[in-house]
């Protein structure tokens, strides 16, 4: 009898990310079964690009061509077709876009999208006349302080503004984005049809028609209204100028509130160029932070930490509590849940630094050193209580949270986080390797404190379990010391999934969308299908009292250590 990889359904999920466009196919029960991806740099330099961008450094844009990944599309899926994935028996794709991204289509965009020709390419038909505008703005973009200023002033404070979108305004984010492209490009504003955001330019592409914004990814544009449900009028009436309310809403369209089911089945294109079943759904897309969060089913209170040149904490929660600081989306599957989200431009490359300043390694693991120097070296430095609690912050780049310029502060405070002094002396790389890891980690905690609460009466608010993924996912002497601060009553998990996280994300959420009985969560129903054997691996048990206690009491010093940095950036202007 043929098994269910032989014969069953599948489902497919891209990742359009900065550098490249990956694609992966899974069965039912989650297996992988092909993998494909598109390399910008490697395979589509003829758009001068690098690292997937074109960069204007006078005036800190970071652009992607769009055409670019419409070349992708074709040649990712060509690639598939060679290892013989069976596209016939794809009965759903979804995906994830890099967030913040808008592609702007033309008057004929739409007409022309719903009328390909399956003996041509997608970019010999739409790359001429399809959009009113070849490029999309990167994540990466600088150019909107001047937006930005006028979006947390629009409801009177940036602190206001994160209450009504989830986040204070930020360069990257659509809504500012949109409102310079209107004052540079008014006669392209006017000419433009619709804006998507890359995760919805690329459902658009597979349905045939645009697609509407998906629940969670429309949260990162300082546009949507998290707590009303619906656009904010006022931020959309300055980002349109005088062009008005109405043209951009118009531009906009609708946000499907359901992350499941089908926006509809895939464009006709696709069934006659690659043999695509006619009723294959496309679920809507989401963005790559989202879809990261979908990669397993994590459970309100399990936290991903992401370990990678930046570091990312991404946690599911029912609270709805923002703050300038940090960014609320809603949760891409789940009515009633929140995804909450921390970046760090400082990560891995702090942590390199220091660890440079060790003596080199005489065995080929170039962190062996480090995890010797962090784990010899106790909590805080203190050898004893009655020694002063060593707390510092390392950013060798200008840094998000807090929000200063780059440098090395480091300070003291007593045991119960009292009598905080700024240090006059270097404490000697042994001792900051244990620190660095540390000061990133109590920020963590710092800004989720109180989004957790008690996994049990007789356990302090914390994560329930905590995955890493990322580089430093792989060091031993990281783990212990998340688990140190953190916590984790059910321990500190590696996620392997090989750089595939939004990708699976997507896959996972197809397979969900198509598959779901009425009422059926995401995290019910891939919680059943997935085989956590295969994917995480236990490298600490977390929560272990006493240290958690200790971490507890300096956490209001190192809050107040932060506050007293920035105000030394305010005098520095």
């Amino acid at each position: 009898m043929p098994s269910q990889i032989d014969q069953g359904p599948l489902y497919l999920g891209f990742d359009l990310s900065t550098q490249q466009l990956k694609a992966i196919v899974i069965t039912s029960s989650l297996k992988v079964l092909y993998e494909a991806k598109v390399d910008f740099d490697a395979d589509l330099s003829k758009y001068g690009i690098k690292k997937g961008v074109n960069v204007n450094e006078a005036e800190r844009e970071v652009y992607a061509p769009v055409a670019m990944w419409l070349e992708a599309v074709d040649l990712v899926l060509q690639r598939l077709k060679e290892k013989g994935t069976p596209f016939q028996r794809i009965k759903g794709i979804s995906g994830a876009g890099q967030q913040h991204g808008s592609v702007y289509w033309s008057k004929a965009g739409e007409k022309i999208l719903g009328d390909l020709n399956p003996r041509d390419t997608l970019i010999d038909q739409l790359e001429k006349k399809a959009f009113a505008h070849p490029n999309s703005p990167n994540w990466q973009d600088a150019s909107t302080q001047k937006e930005c200023d006028a979006f947390d002033a629009a409801l009177g404070s940036p602190e206001k503004l994160a209450q009504v979108t989830g986040s204070k305004a930020h360069h990257r984010f659509t809504g500012p984005q949109i409102m310079r492209f209107h004052k540079k490009y008014p006669d392209i504003y006017r000419a433009t049809s619709r804006i998507t955001l890359v995760s919805s330019f690329l459902a658009s592409v597979f349905l045939g028609k645009i697609a509407v914004f998906d629940i969670s990814d429309v949260c990162g544009m300082n546009l949507w209204d998290i707590n009303a449900g619906a656009w904010c009028e006022p931020l959309l009436t300055l980002a349109a100028g005088e062009d008005g309310l109405d043209s951009l809403k118009q531009k906009l369209g609708e946000v499907r509130e359901d992350g499941g089911g089908s926006l509809g089945n895939i464009s006709s294109y696709f069934v006659s160029r690659y043999n695509f079943a006619p009723d294959c759904g496309i679920a809507p897309f989401t963005g790559d932070n989202p879809a990261t969060i979908l990669a397993l089913p994590l459970r309100p209170l399990d936290a991903i930490v992401s370990l990678g040149t930046s570091t990312t904490f991404l946690m599911s929660t029912p609270k709805y509590l923002p703050d300038p600081a940090y960014h609320f989306f809603n949760h891409p599957t789940t009515a009633g849940l929140y995804m909450f989200m921390l970046c760090y431009k400082n990560g891995g490359l702090a942590r390199e630094k220091v660890r440079d300043n060790l003596p080199k390694p005489t065995s080929s693991d170039s962190w062996s050193n480090f995890n010797e120097a962090a784990l010899s070296t106790p909590p805080l430095g203190q050898k004893s209580p009655s020694d002063p609690a060593k707390l510092g912050l390392y950013f060798p780049l200008p840094e998000i949270v807090p929000n200063v310029r780059a440098g090395t502060w480091r300070y003291t405070c007593a045991s119960d986080g009292s009598d905080l002094q700024v240090s006059e002396k270097k404490w000697g790389a042994e001792a900051e390797a244990r620190i660095i890891v540390e000061s990133q980690i109590l920020s963590l905690r710092l800004r989720s404190h109180n989004l957790t609460h008690k996994p049990s009466p007789d356990l302090p608010p914390q994560p329930r379990r905590i995955y890493l993924v990322g580089g430093g996912s792989l060091n031993p002497a990281i783990a212990r010391i998340i688990g140190d601060v953190l916590g984790g009553t059910e321990g500190v998990w590696k996620l392997d999934v090989g750089g595939n996280a939004c990708a699976l994300g997507g896959a996972y959420k197809a397979v969900w969308a198509m598959e779901r009985n009425k009422g059926e969560s995401f995290e019910d129903l891939i919680g059943e299908r997935w085989k956590e054997s295969e994917a995480v691996e236990k490298v600490d048990e977390g929560y272990r009292k006493d240290v958690f206690e200790r971490y507890g009491n300096v956490l209001k010093a190192f809050e107040e250590m932060e506050g007293d940095v920035l105000a030394g950036e305010e005098r520095n202007l």
